[in-house]
């Protein structure tokens, strides 16, 4: 093989001098992974148990590749090469907050590697960061489902204020109404919609909880197990309508009976609906959340107004800011969401501007029959 004959794709060893851009694409990949393993030190750093050790261990494999990629470059070093800005920006992230926003930023990046196209990666370290991905996206899961309650409350409650309120003021104002007037309108539609929303999300939460009660199995049964017919062997059927096939459902109780224990028993029946009472949150909370949000919400398209705007002027401004505000909260579920945020981010900017821009025809429509 001549000095200038690239190995076979994927060994990830050289049988070549590389080239300058050879030097500036491993460097590049050196500096993302000495990045990408700081993040995961700075997300491990705050958290514990099994998280922790979980984040470390992804560490620790990209420690791996970052030697690849020193010793491919031996003595050509580094080169003092930064890694990528939005490595960089997940690593100030990470020591800063250490949320999910990270580990769904994360993901992301996970599932972009070049690995998979390069013949200077090897086949593992393709397959590795495929793996990180599914990694990742467990941890973020975890984090996604801690937060989903007051989230979706936030989110929810956030929107539905910057749309509803703007398609509110657009529509009164376009009807020719005096400032004064379209003011007091929004204000009242932030108040009214707050409350609502707040009561809304409170009855909500409190009915799915209340269903989910209804369906958790009585704790005060384990303590009769040991009572229970072997060989008639009820208990059978309790693990039948959970789901389980015939057979299984009677290896299980035969399982519990030679167990003669309560407790284990006990936590069978208490444990299987806690995950889901956790991930929808308390009634107050999200009650709380949703009444702040869509308060806050609300108020940003009356903010020209309440400066002294009025008119066009006013009319525009306002569809700005909120179009501002639509775009930010599209992009913060589309990063949550794992996908990518500038289409979340369109999508939530098109549904609110029809719904405004439906709402201020009809003012028109209607200012014109007033006007009549």
């Amino acid at each position: 093989m001549s000095p200038h004959t690239r190995a076979e794709p994927g060994t990830g060893d050289l049988a070549r001098t590389p080239t300058s851009r050879d030097l500036a694409r491993w460097r590049k990949y050196l500096a993302n992974e000495r990045a990408e393993a700081a993040v995961y030190h700075d997300l491990a750093a705050k958290r514990d148990g099994e998280e922790r050790e979980i984040l470390l261990r992804l560490a620790e494999a990209e420690g791996r590749h970052e030697a690849h990629w020193q010793r491919l470059l031996g003595e050509h070093g580094t080169g003092g090469v930064k890694p990528d800005f939005s490595t960089r920006l997940f690593g100030a992230f990470a020591r800063r907050f250490g949320s999910v926003f990270v580990l769904a930023l994360m993901q992301r990046a996970e599932s972009r590697t070049p690995y998979a196209d390069d013949a200077d990666a090897t086949p593992q370290m393709a397959a590795d960061e495929r793996i990180h991905e599914e990694v990742v996206r467990g941890l973020a899961m975890r984090s996604r489902s801690r937060m989903s309650g007051m989230f979706r409350a936030a989110v929810f409650g956030a929107n539905d204020g910057l749309v509803s309120n703007l398609a509110l003021v657009l529509g009164v104002g376009a009807t020719g109404a005096p400032t004064p007037f379209v003011l007091a309108t929004g204000l009242a539609g932030l108040l009214a919609g707050a409350l609502s929303m707040g009561a809304g999300e409170y009855v909500s939460i409190r009915s799915q909880r209340e269903l989910l009660e209804a369906s958790t199995p009585n704790p005060e049964t384990g303590r009769i197990i040991p009572r229970l017919d072997v060989d008639a062997n009820e208990l059978a059927l309790v693990y039948r309508a959970r789901g389980m096939s015939r057979e299984d459902a009677e290896a299980r109780a035969e399982q519990m009976f030679r167990l003669q224990g309560v407790d284990p028993e006990r936590e069978a029946f208490t444990g299987l609906h806690n995950a889901e009472h956790e991930e929808i949150g308390t009634a107050w909370t999200a009650a709380g959340s949703s009444f702040c949000f869509f308060a806050v919400g609300a108020l940003i398209p009356v903010l020209p107004y309440l400066v002294g705007m009025s008119g066009l002027l006013a009319v525009l401004v306002s569809a700005v800011v909120v179009g501002l505000a639509l775009l930010l909260t599209g992009g913060i579920v589309g990063v949550l969401s794992g996908v990518t945020p500038w289409k979340r981010a369109l999508r939530q900017l098109l549904i609110g501007y029809g719904a405004a821009a439906a709402t201020y025809l009809l003012g028109l429509a209607f200012g014109g029959v007033i006007a009549g």
